[in-house]
């Protein structure tokens, strides 16, 4: 999609969201302390950091715990608050401040973190050519439930396909996915790496 477009819908969405967002943030803030929102540093488009924006699902510190970045379903650190936002997809909202900054797109691949890209092949590390985005290809076919091999060989599959028409149907399909709450979380603690 144009980056006009991504900021056009990443605008209306956030504008139509923001309701919904403070309400959120006041639920997170009413059940646990600490900030509603939550920053993690993500790898970008040509291997650039940037701050991915969500909003908080777990108790503070959740990364120095337990499975520290993985999150397993059924997970002890994830609030009553945090199983609703992360069940309809909610926690995911304020990446579209990260869309309006030029950090993200509506659609490409997700963004990891560096530790994951450290290991990635030459090959896999054709999904660093786009823009991140807030759903993907591999996210519409699989998300959590697939180890990360498979899902980045779909995000290159996306990279090297992409289109109007793909991008359209993928946002289509996210829809869907949301209604479900399918592929939230993964049951493997390595995320199908070795």
């Amino acid at each position: 999609m144009s980056r006009a477009l991504d900021v056009a819908v990443a605008g209306a969405l956030l504008v139509l969201a923001s309701p919904l967002l403070a309400v959120s943030a006041l639920a997170i803030r009413l059940e646990s302390r600490g900030p509603a929102l939550y920053r993690q540093r993500r790898v970008g488009m040509d291997g650039e950091p940037f701050e991915l924006w969500k909003l908080r699902t777990m108790v503070p510190g959740a990364e120095a715990m337990g499975a520290g970045i993985y999150v397993l379903e059924g997970d002890a650190r994830i609030t009553r608050v945090g199983r609703v936002l992360r069940r309809l997809s909610l926690d995911e909202l304020p990446n579209l401040i990260n869309v309006l900054r030029g950090e993200m797109a509506l659609v490409g691949p997700r963004p990891t973190i560096q530790e994951q890209v450290d290991r990635y092949t030459d090959r896999q590390r054709r999904r660093l050519e786009v823009k991140p985005g807030i759903t993907g290809w591999a996210q519409v076919n699989g998300r959590l439930t697939l180890p990360w091999p498979e899902r980045i060989e779909l995000d290159v599959w996306y990279v090297e396909n992409r289109s109007l028409r793909l991008d359209l149907q993928i946002l289509a399909k996210t829809v869907k996915m949301l209604a479900t709450g399918r592929g939230l979380y993964s049951q493997d603690l390595h995320q199908g790496w070795d």
